[in-house]
């Protein structure tokens, strides 16, 4: 199969594509490391990738693809043994791209914008509109849940990509238990999953250690 995935391991996108890939069992990827901060996402060689210069980035063969949510479902098209992640039925994969969209432009939104200033230009206070995105997004994600998942009746892409996020954003402004009930279940319905525990902790740890080292006030 021989994959390549271009990727930083604190990045909550690069995570949700881990756990695609600890579910579907791949192991044969070459992973390769950015150094964002050195600029790595700007040579020349990369942006023959990916013109975006943006992570995570994945290389089959001929084949390549950017974004998370692109890269996560193709890998589900092209190397699932069934649907059930990602379903064929046109209604359940809609309530799942709606919450992909969501994460993409509501979830991890707040995240980028809240940590760009913190990690780039060294900010040691969070700007209040940036946590009231995060809050915000906590409050939309509560009023989706109706059961244990959040789309549909089983676990499904949807937690995956929405866990990276949320896993990211509760190291910055942790989930209120008695406000977020439901998101809060659900939180830890995820973090009890294996491929969470393999594919998606080591990095968080890294990207809690980050959040430490800003010493944000």
């Amino acid at each position: 199969m021989g994959l390549k995935l271009y990727k930083k391991d604190t990045s909550a996108p690069c995570r949700s594509v881990y756990m695609v890939l600890e579910l579907l069992k791949i192991q044969d990827v070459e992973y390769v490391t950015m150094n964002l901060k050195g600029r790595d996402h700007f040579t020349d060689q990369y942006l023959n990738l990916n013109p975006q210069h943006t992570i995570p980035t994945l290389v089959d063969g001929n084949f390549v693809i950017w974004d998370s949510h692109a890269i996560t479902t193709y890998l589900l098209n092209q190397y699932a043994v069934d649907d059930a992640l990602y379903p064929k039925d046109p209604k359940k994969r809609a309530i799942i791209d709606q919450r992909l969209h969501f994460n993409n432009a509501i979830l991890f939104t707040a995240l980028r914008e809240t940590m760009v200033p913190v990690i780039y230009d060294g900010e040691k206070t969070l700007r209040p509109e940036n946590v009231a995105k995060i809050k915000s997004g906590y409050d939309f994600i509560e009023s989706f849940l109706t059961g244990p998942w959040l789309a549909g009746d089983s676990l499904n892409l949807a937690d995956i990509c929405c866990v990276a996020t949320i896993s990211s954003l509760n190291e910055v402004i942790p989930i209120d238990k008695n406000l977020y009930p439901k998101l809060n279940a659900w939180f830890e319905l995820c973090s009890k999953q294996e491929f969470y525990i393999k594919a998606n902790v080591p990095g968080l740890l890294l990207f809690r250690e980050m959040v430490k080292s800003a010493e944000l006030e």
